[in-house]
């Protein structure tokens, strides 16, 4: 009888969560927000709790299931009909590079450090964060790029332009800490860079939020300070 129980729970708890998805809609699997993300995880705790316990029936597996998927329902109804309520229900995008600069402050309030904004640029096809004009982070966590006009199609190959070489941007400089493991592969050492850096008016590696190397380019570096 607990095979034909647990059987029968997981067979209804199983369509009900499916039909739950076709309610609810694709946004739920593709575009999870934080709120998403939690109430799934909590549909899944119902069917899972409710099939190995024995005082729970199919009765209040099915109403705990469409209760919990009224509320989300309503959740996202009431997102979609009051735009004010989407900040606080859904959050909101934050652009984390604005003008070609880090927004450092957005940066710290998404809790996002300089490495995970690294590589959700690559993701976007984009390996230097100079190339990049604008980023925004959305709600579910992928980012959005607008790259800078040098950088956007047209392509030198459209244009009829003769070929550069392509190089891989190294950071060496991350959240005023020196990296120093990838000095060796630009054949540079400290004191170098700190020529570099000079040339560009910092005294201290300290005061650089993010710098970077590219073979036939200037030191790309930018301070904690957005101007």
């Amino acid at each position: 009888m607990e095979f034909t129980q647990i059987f029968i729970e997981l067979i209804i708890g199983y369509f009900l969560l499916l039909l739950l998805t076709k309610i609810l809609g694709k946004t739920q699997i593709t575009q999870i927000t934080t709120f998403d993300f939690v109430s799934v995880l909590v549909l899944g705790e119902l069917v899972g709790n409710a099939m190995y316990d024995s005082k729970t029936g199919i009765k209040e597996i099915a109403f705990s299931i469409l209760l919990w998927g009224a509320l989300i329902y309503v959740t996202e109804y009431i997102t979609q009909k009051f735009r004010k309520t989407r900040k606080l229900l859904e959050g909101k995008p934050s652009i984390v590079i604005n003008k070609g600069k880090i927004d450092f402050h957005e940066l710290k309030k998404n809790h996002l450090d300089i490495n995970q904004l690294q590589h959700l640029l690559r993701a976007k096809d984009v390996f230097s964060i100079a190339e990049c004009a604008y980023a925004i982070l959305e709600t579910d966590g992928t980012i959005s790029v607008l790259k800078k006009s040098a950088f956007s199609n047209p392509t030198k190959q459209d244009m009829n332009l003769p070929p550069e070489i392509i190089s891989l941007p190294i950071s060496v400089i991350l959240d005023g800490e020196i990296i120093t493991e990838n000095l060796p592969r630009i054949g540079w050492n400290e004191d170098q860079l700190m020529q570099e850096l000079k040339k560009h008016n910092f005294d201290s590696h300290k005061d650089i939020l993010y710098a970077e190397w590219r073979e036939g380019s200037p030191l790309y570096v930018q301070s904690y300070k957005m101007n």
